[in-house]
């Protein structure tokens, strides 16, 4: 099991940044992979950001050039660092951990941390 807690979210105008913190507990030598994913009202839940165990990284289109995701690996901790944030960038931010279950991925989720951005 992969326990993960979320913080840093909160109120922002726009252009303005934040950075999302995600802090993993348990077993987390087998994580494959991290990333965070968001949610806005009557949407669904979409991919933002995702970081390897490698280092490899990928974004979503809405936000390549302007958010960031990066690990510590000593703290167990990954970040999304978010500049230039928009309207639509509000949503709830979900930290995720993925680990190889033998057959398929196994998630694991954080509670989830509100980003607003006001206009």
């Amino acid at each position: 099991q992969v326990q993960l807690v979320e913080s840093g979210g909160g109120l922002v105008q726009a252009g303005g940044s934040l950075r999302l913190s995600c802090a993993a507990s348990g077993s987390i030598f087998s994580i494959n992979a991290m990333g965070w994913y968001r949610q806005a009202p009557g949407k669904q839940r979409e991919l933002v950001a995702a970081i390897t165990s490698g280092g490899s990284t990928n974004y979503a289109d809405s936000v390549k050039g302007r958010f960031t995701i990066s690990r510590d690996n000593a703290k167990n901790t990954v970040y999304l660092q978010m500049n230039s944030l928009k309207p639509e960038d509000t949503a709830v931010y979900y930290c995720n951990a993925k680990r190889w279950g033998g057959a398929y991925y196994l998630d694991s989720w954080g509670q989830g941390t509100r980003v607003t951005v006001s206009s």
